[in-house]
């Protein structure tokens, strides 16, 4: 069996080569690297997400699709529930896992520095709903917490 990898094997798409024409929510630009349309992926996509300092988006899902953020550079403010009634944060070198269906809005942490994380999503379908709902005044702080990952001490 013969395979054509000069042309169907690794590909490498440089930083200044992103596509910024996805669909995009309001306070963040979306940029592909790696889909079906760039490189023939079938499977997942991969791109970036920006966030000046003090932005935030506006409140939206990815239908069925699974998402991971990796933080590269900043301090990212994940709020999410029906309310956004719930908040977390993570920085450079951590991972936030979005699941399917579930409203969530963005926030850079940061009044200095943008956010800058790389984006990964379960598939090709460019799905986001953007959504109009209520806010909660005092989102509830989420914490991690099982054998591995201790309860943080009061006052932190």
């Amino acid at each position: 069996m013969s395979h054509d990898w000069k042309h169907r094997g690794v590909r490498v798409v440089h930083g200044h080569e992103l596509d910024p024409n996805v669909p995009q929510t309001q306070g963040m630009s979306r940029a592909a690297a790696i889909n079906f349309a760039r490189v023939g992926a079938e499977k997942i996509w991969a791109g970036t997400v920006s966030i000046l300092p003090n932005a935030k988006t506006g409140a939206h899902h990815h239908g069925p699709v699974e998402s991971v953020i990796y933080v590269v550079k900043g301090r990212a403010r994940m709020r999410w529930g029906e309310r956004l009634e719930f908040i977390a944060e993570a920085g450079p070198g951590d991972f936030i896992w979005v699941p399917p269906f579930v409203p969530h809005q963005e926030m850079n942490g940061s009044a200095d520095e943008p956010l800058e994380c790389v984006l990964l999503r379960s598939g090709q379908e460019p799905v986001v709903v953007n959504l109009d709902i209520p806010v909660a005044e005092r989102p509830e702080e989420v914490f991690w917490v099982d054998n591995i990952h201790p309860a943080p001490e009061k006052g932190r």
